[in-house]
């Protein structure tokens, strides 16, 4: 495989640029918090009307889904938010896999170089400014990879384990709220390192993984199975607490997270990890379960 990143190579066009630059000027957070309320609204008639128009447009494949029925869902978050039915997603069972936590599309991957990812043509971000935690925690990833994971409207939008870990810690990172699509990925700067997020870090026997979950325009929240929904907050990043103590280890491919509307996860590996599989590219469809990488034999 290539060891240079991968990412979309078409220029940006002026729909996109106007569609960018729109977004500087909107009130982005004041939208979100607007976009909250009314996807949780229990009103039949515009819960109903919401998630009529969304298959309409979006056309989700709702036959994995765990109820296949639009209407009968009780808000329209709940109805972007569906589960799947059992065995809709085949989990690799190899204990040696490394799998895709979200179904998707890989809008970037490649080698960390350095403190350095790839983001778009002609654009990069810092480790340390998308992670905004301590220089030893990124110290643990420079020189790894990464793979960016885009979800569009369309998808499934529960987040999974990539392999077995145990959750060592988690952090909310506020920030902007700007679109994560490929075109907006090309023309803001630092996109992933200015958005709110929230980074996760887990252990997987001695080798840590990290998995970012980045917010983006009505993103008003996302959910992790610890800490319930995090939603933004006044300051600055904040460790996450459950008021659990240790977080029990979770298995490969068990339901972890979620984003209520959707966007964008970034998946890092620490130096020495496997490439990711020469199948994958930029533009590559992927889906819960699916190998991305298959570490050697020790």
């Amino acid at each position: 495989m290539d060891a240079r990143p991968s990412a979309a190579g078409a220029g940006p066009t002026l729909t996109a640029r106007l569609h960018v630059l729109l977004q500087y000027l909107l009130p982005q957070h004041g939208l979100s918090r607007l976009v909250w309320h009314i996807a949780r609204s229990r009103r039949v008639w515009l819960k109903n009307f919401l998630i009529g128009a969304f298959v309409k447009h979006y056309r989700p494949n709702m036959s994995d889904a765990a109820d296949p029925v639009p209407q009968h869902y009780h808000s329209f978050n709940d109805f972007f938010t569906r589960a799947l039915k059992s065995g809709a997603r085949r989990i690799d069972a190899d204990p040696l896999s490394i799998v895709s936590p979200v179904d998707g599309t890989v809008s970037a991957l490649g080698p960390i170089e350095g403190d350095t990812l790839f983001q778009a043509k002609g654009k990069h971000f810092s480790l340390a400014s998308l992670l905004a935690g301590s220089a030893a925690e990124s110290a643990r990833f420079a020189n790894g990879s990464f793979a960016t994971l885009y979800l569009a409207p369309f998808n499934y939008h529960r987040i999974h384990m990539p392999c077995d870990g145990a959750l060592e810690r988690a952090r909310y990172v506020p920030g902007r709220l700007f679109s994560v699509n490929i075109a907006t990925a090309a023309l803001v700067d630092q996109l992933f390192a200015r958005n709110e997020r929230i980074v996760c870090v887990f252990e997987d026997g001695a080798a840590p993984f990290a998995l970012v979950l980045v917010g983006a325009l009505f993103v008003g929240s996302m959910s992790t199975r610890w800490h319930g929904e995090v939603s933004p907050g006044a300051g600055g990043p904040r460790e996450l607490s459950s008021g659990m103590g240790a977080a029990p280890p979770l298995a490969k491919g068990a339901e972890f997270a979620r984003f209520n509307m959707g966007s964008t996860v970034i998946l890092l590996l620490p130096p020495g990890a496997p490439a990711w599989l020469p199948e994958f590219g930029v533009g590559s469809r992927i889906e819960v379960g699916q190998v991305l990488a298959r570490r050697s034999n020790p």
